[in-house]
């Protein structure tokens, strides 16, 4: 990865209990994946990008959170195919979540048609909860 970008990952597993209604009580464990993401995202960026997000769904994670927090410019040819992995993701079940962004960043993906594409929150806390919120909802 260039000296403009690095990408950091991290694991949070949230284990939750079913409603105390039956005597046996099952246990689900709901997965997200954290990407944090610094400096510059252009194509090259972006490529190492897709490529973890593979991984993470040949590993089974459908809830996928990209952290804009540290990103500092995002070339708009990304934007795209970002939302082409979001769509994949939403057909076997899961998403992507965008949180962190700057009003640049924001305005940089309305510019390239992503406005309605994707849920943006202000941390990765509230995309947490809104991942365990369309859980509640379904379930």
């Amino acid at each position: 990865m260039s000296e403009l970008a690095a990408l950091e990952l991290s694991q949070i597993e949230v284990t939750k209990e079913a409603p105390r209604a039956k005597a046996f009580v099952p246990q689900t464990r709901v997965v997200y994946m954290t990407l944090a993401l610094e400096g510059e995202i252009g194509v090259r960026e972006y490529d190492e990008i897709a490529d973890q997000l593979f991984r993470f769904s040949s590993r089974g994670v459908r809830r996928v959170i990209i952290d804009f927090s540290d990103v500092s410019h995002v070339d708009y040819r990304v934007v795209r195919p970002l939302m082409l992995r979001a769509s994949g993701l939403r057909h076997l079940g899961g998403d992507i979540k965008l949180c962190g962004m700057s009003p640049y960043i924001h305005a940089i993906f309305r510019s390239a048609g992503a406005n309605d594409a994707f849920d943006y929150y202000a941390e990765t806390v509230d995309a947490i909860a809104s991942f365990d919120r369309a859980i509640l909802t379904a379930g």
